[in-house]
């Protein structure tokens, strides 16, 4: 499968937030969002943005299911917000039972998706969100010039996308 990958770079909550408001908007049934990154990037601020693009109301509280595991919101189109910080192997995993999520009717946007690897789906949306900072992207990665003219602070985060183009 082809992939397209897209860069970005965002300086505060609310950029992220907004950030995640315009790929919320593309959104539909059945898409899934891996999300990758460290404890504290920005994951939930970005599912924060996805959820009010999807057309969950504002005043709906979004937030990290850390100790619960999944969140459904409940839109246009519901969302199954999963976080797999707490779950230590793929055993843990795979008796969640995810796949009713994953292959649902809805968004599913999974925290830590790295942590199920092998179960994502191939046509997922994968969003690598990293803290700003001299190493945050590798040299390796793809990135237009402006993103790293710019001096770093710790509110800085560095988001890749990648989805199949297919979609």
């Amino acid at each position: 499968m082809v992939n397209r990958n897209e860069n970005f770079k965002t300086a505060s909550p609310e950029e992220t937030q907004a950030l995640g408001e315009k790929i919320g908007k593309t959104l539909k049934r059945g898409d899934v969002i891996a999300l990758i990154g460290d404890l504290g990037t920005g994951k939930t601020c970005l599912t924060q943005g996805i959820a009010r693009g999807v057309g969950i109301a504002p005043s709906e509280i979004v937030s990290s299911p850390s100790y619960i595991l999944i969140n459904e919101y409940n839109g246009t189109v519901p969302i199954y917000h999963i976080d797999l910080y707490r779950l230590e192997n793929s055993e843990d995993i795979a008796e969640l039972g995810l796949s009713e999520y994953v292959e649902g009717n809805g968004i599913c946007i999974i925290e830590w998706a790295e942590r199920m690897a092998d179960a994502l789906p191939d046509a997922c949306i994968k969003i690598d969100i990293t803290l700003g900072g001299a190493n945050a992207l590798r040299s390796d990665d793809e990135v237009s010039k402006s993103i790293l003219d710019s001096p770093e602070d710790e509110n800085i985060r560095h988001i890749k996308i990648q989805y199949p183009i297919s979609r």
